[in-house]
């Protein structure tokens, strides 16, 4: 596994109170990072996380918020600095998914999809960034899905698979922009992994991914020896070859 000194940063991981976005942010806090649990509605789990985090010997606050609210955004970023200090290290976890088809799904549940997924991405790395260019350094991870670099799509599901390749897009549209800033901006796209709502029949090598295997990918961008990778996607898939989704 690999292990990145992370020592002096400040990491926010959203939607870590459960599920990949609480794994990761224990991972980068076992790396030296200060973290911030953040949470929607989840708060006695966030408290949970953090103080998981500081058993790891990491410095950890939880911070509330709606990441497809602007306000709600910049009430937590600032609730972060407040408490750790500027974010170097921003993972965008948040996305729903909702596994029906396009036209059986309320309108509700649609822009839930696209909003937790695209919007968000896009208002925590917006509101990221002046501290990133500031102190010249910074790292960006955007969680994605394995079949978006093929752009398949169904009639079930449809939002997250859109959504999801908007994601890639916007991730290597931020990385040609923050070329000059110290920044990295990357992708990291799971296909099934051990706590996915939902299992195919068969799987790549015989199993999900696990969550360790997601760590791995993304410690890769968040060492600060990849400082010259950017606008990359990292399909953590087993080698799924997809055909259709």
């Amino acid at each position: 596994m690999l292990t990145p000194d992370l020592s002096g940063r400040t990491a926010l991981v959203t939607g870590s109170a459960k599920g990949l976005g609480r794994e990761l942010l224990l991972a980068i806090a076992e790396r030296g990072a200060d973290v911030a649990v953040h949470y929607n509605s989840s708060e006695e789990a966030a408290a949970e996380v953090a103080e998981r985090a500081r058993d790891a010997g990491a410095t950890a606050t939880t911070v509330q918020g709606d990441v497809t609210d602007p306000d709600a955004v910049d009430d937590l970023f600032d609730a972060v600095e407040t408490d750790l200090g500027s974010v170097d290290v921003l993972v965008n976890n948040v996305g729903a998914f909702a596994p029906e088809r396009w036209d059986e799904m309320d309108f509700e549940t649609w822009n839930a999809v696209w909003e937790t997924n695209l919007n968000g991405t896009y208002l925590c790395s917006k509101r990221a960034l002046p501290g990133l260019r500031e102190g010249e350094y910074g790292r960006i991870v955007n969680i994605g899905y394995a079949s978006a670099e093929q752009g398949l799509v169904s009639p079930k599901n449809f939002p997250y698979f859109a959504a999801k390749k908007a994601v890639l897009m916007f991730t290597r549209m931020l990385a040609a922009d923050t070329q000059d800033d110290g920044v990295t901006v990357n992708a990291v796209s799971p296909y099934v992994i051990e706590n996915s709502d939902e299992f195919p029949d068969e799987l790549p090598r015989g199993r999900p991914a696990a969550f360790e295997d997601l760590i791995q990918a993304t410690m890769f961008f968040l060492d600060p020896g990849s400082e010259y990778v950017s606008g990359e996607n990292v399909e953590v898939d087993g080698g799924w070859l997809p055909e259709k989704v």
